[in-house]
């Protein structure tokens, strides 16, 4: 009589690794994402963990150029921007506990070692440092409460620097090979004067995953078109995967559409008989209703994001905008509108004043990110400008609540001078300058993981646009900066008609400001793009999408 293994029905712990192989930037972080929003939406807990193998202890000082968007979570970490990418697929807030870097579990390491954690005795490469690896899966999916836990691994297999990652995995797996289940996302190239798929560079990633000790039990084929069936046929054989396990993901329109093409793969069917999880139903309405959403949101709507984390050479890289720029979409579908964005560094509007006019008047609004920094300064200020005097929509995020208040202070004011302490320390005007708790640090040079971070309370003022749009008294909100609105000038400033219209609960710090008789110019000290979720736009962004398509209408 044939036995069949029963499904579980216990709370074990369960945990997805999901690795890269041939080359990293393919949608990692994206299949990690819509795996767990497909989990989630068969009923299942789930949270998300993303190692990162750079020996930084957090990627806040990491050039955004190089490494993107630093993403702030609710408790106060400057984390990858994966975490984001999570967060608004699992619409879910996570912690400090849900990332992790070589920087991060060496020091933690190192301070055990130094408190005579171990004993006195050796401190070995292996087992200790996957062990601390592994003491942090578990520990975030404790204070997750959840069943499964997703854990992307930055870079690729063959990367040096992942092997003690990889050997956590194969002593996770050693210990509970029923709980374990192995994903690899690899590129499938398709060169130009060949015109085939090549399934090669991803037999040779499994074959470097083998030597680890780890079988993938599914492979996600990431290629401009979905992969076929004589290569899946060669991939099953070369690698040892059954065919139902080789996992077509070409590219799409939008990242949103990737949990359907992974239902529509039977992703979430071969976890849970890998896994011998009890198989639940299926909600997945929202996710179908979003992206038909998406796909009958026609009438466009242009809006410039005014930066300088974008340009590298001959290339464009919006990677250091990312919450922002999902954020602008997420409240453009919800107003059934088409976003088109305009990537506008602003060195050039330095070396060409000039160009300012010509481009933003083609707009129906206009952006300015967070940053840092005296370059490409004086052309933000010049859009700000432009934007206030020809009743163009303005969201300003963080440094771009900063600089609206210094071009007030400049040309509404009269002081010329006027400045952030950041830019220029002698002014004599310092309209913007460093917090109070902040001088000790910068005097120490102690940069990483020092500013204000994390979620704070803001009060909003009754009869101000902001308190329109969020509809109630109070918020939460999360912040990154060291720099604040020297309440020294508050009411100058708001004589000027620059008004604060959110402010921390004890009145000191202003968190928001607006311009009076003004379409919409809203500035926020925080950053509200980290909050916006697929089907929560977030309150300020959807403001501002509108009066962009009533500029436009």
């Amino acid at each position: 009589m044939l036995h069949t293994r029963p499904r579980r029905l216990t709370r074990r712990q369960s945990t997805i690794f999901v690795v890269g192989g041939v080359m990293s930037g393919v949608g990692k972080g994206i299949a990690t994402a819509s795996i767990g929003a497909l989990l989630k939406a068969r009923g299942c807990r789930v949270t998300a963990v993303k190692i990162d193998p750079y020996l930084n202890v957090d990627p806040g000082t990491l050039n955004p150029i190089e490494h993107g968007e630093v993403f702030v979570t609710k408790d106060g970490l400057e984390t990858d921007q994966d975490i984001g990418n999570y967060e608004r697929f699992l619409d879910e807030d996570l912690t400090r506990a849900n990332c992790m870097t070589s920087g991060s579990v060496f020091k933690t390491i190192i301070d055990r070692e130094r408190a005579l954690g171990y004993g006195g005795r050796t401190v070995e490469w292996v087992p200790d440092v996957p062990n601390e690896v592994i003491r942090r899966i578990k520990l975030a999916a404790k204070k997750s409460g959840s069943e499964i836990t997703l854990v992307e691994i930055g870079g690729t297999v063959g990367e040096y620097q992942n092997l003690l990652y990889l050997e956590a995995c194969r002593m996770m797996r050693l210990e509970a090979p029923d709980d374990v289940l192995v994903v690899l996302v690899s590129y499938f190239p398709v060169p130009g004067s060949i015109g085939e798929m090549k399934t090669k560079p991803t037999q040779y990633a499994v074959r470097t995953l083998n030597s680890a000790g780890l079988q993938p039990d599914i492979v996600i084929c990431r290629a401009v078109f979905p992969i076929d069936e004589p290569r899946k046929h060669k991939l099953s054989v070369g690698c040892n995967v059954p065919p139902e396990a080789v996992i077509a993901a070409p590219n799409v329109s939008s990242i949103y559409e990737v949990p359907l093409k992974f239902h529509a793969e039977g992703v979430t069917e071969r976890i849970i008989e890998k896994l011998h999880l009890q198989k639940r139903p299926l909600r997945i309405s929202n996710w179908i209703n979003f992206n038909r959403r998406i796909k009958t949101s026609t009438a466009p709507v242009k809006i410039g994001v005014v930066g300088k984390y974008f340009s590298t050479g001959n290339f464009v890289l919006t990677d250091s905008y990312l919450s922002v720029l999902e954020a602008i979409k997420h409240a453009a579908w919800h107003w059934h509108l088409k976003p088109e964005i305009v990537w506008l560094n602003s060195e050039d509007f330095e070396r060409h004043p000039s160009a300012v006019a010509s481009a933003l008047k083609k707009l129906d609004g206009v952006l300015i990110p967070g940053g840092f920094g005296t370059r490409g300064i004086e052309g933000k200020l010049c859009a700000i400008k432009y934007a206030r005097e020809h009743n163009l929509p303005y969201l300003g995020l963080c440094y771009g609540m900063q600089l609206a208040t210094v071009e007030v202070a400049r040309h509404l004011l009269g002081w010329k001078d006027a400045n952030t302490t950041e830019i220029n320390p002698k002014t004599l005007h310092p309209v913007i300058h460093l917090m109070n708790e902040q001088e000790e640090k910068m005097k120490d040079k102690h940069y990483g993981g020092t500013m204000r971070l994390g979620e704070y309370p803001c009060i909003l003022k009754k009869g101000s646009r902001t308190r329109k749009l969020y509809g109630k008294d109070q918020i939460i909100e999360r912040h990154r900066h060291r720099f604040e609105a020297n309440p020294a000038y508050r009411c100058e400033l708001e004589e000027a008609g620059l008004v604060v219209s959110g402010v921390s609960p004890n009145g000191v710090l202003a968190e928001i400001v607006e311009f009076k008789d003004h379409p919409f110019f809203v500035a926020s000290q925080f950053h509200p793009e980290f909050l916006s979720r697929p089907f929560r736009p977030h309150p300020l962004f959807l403001g501002f999408l509108k009066a962009a398509i009533m500029k436009k209408k």
